[in-house]
C-alpha cells in the first residue's frame, strides 16, 4: 500500500501557508521601515556628536571657524547612507516609506528644520 497526501490535505496546507504569509509580510515591511528610521536617528546622533567633537578639537587649536555641511559629512566614519542627501549645509533624510526630514548645520550645531517622518519628529 502506497502512502501519500490526499488532495484535501495539500489544499489545507496551501491555505495555512497563505494565511501565515498574509500575516507575516506586512509585519516584515513595517519592521524594515522601523529599522530605516532607527538608522536615520542614529545618523543624526552621529552627526551631532561628530560636530561637537570637531568643534572642541578646533577650539583647542585656537581655530574658531564654523563647521559646514561638507566637513560634517566627512567626519562620519561610515558616511550618510542611501536615504540621505546633502545640499550646502542642509542634510535631508528621505526614507522609502515617505516624508522627509531636513537638518541644517548652523552655528556649529545640527538643528532640525522640518520633519514629516514618523519616529523622527522629536529630533
Amino acid at each position: 500500500m502506497k502512502k501519500a497526501f490526499t488532495m484535501l490535505e495539500m489544499v489545507f496546507v496551501i491555505v495555512v501557508i497563505g494565511i501565515l504569509s498574509a500575516i507575516a509580510i506586512p509585519k516584515f515591511a513595517a519592521t524594515r521601515d522601523d529599522a530605516i528610521v532607527s538608522r536615520g536617528r542614529a545618523t543624526v546622533s552621529a552627526l551631532r556628536s561628530a560636530i561637537a567633537t570637531e568643534r572642541q578639537k578646533r577650539i583647542l587649536k585656537g581655530d574658531f571657524s564654523d563647521i559646514d555641511g561638507a566637513t560634517a559629512e566627512s567626519l562620519l566614519q561610515y558616511g550618510l547612507g542611501k536615504y540621505w542627501s546633502l545640499s550646502g549645509n542642509t542634510f535631508t533624510f528621505s526614507p522609502p516609506s515617505g516624508g522627509s526630514c531636513s537638518f541644517k548645520v548652523d552655528e556649529n550645531k545640527l538643528k532640525s528644520d522640518s520633519c514629516s517622518v514618523d519616529g523622527m519628529s522629536d529630533l
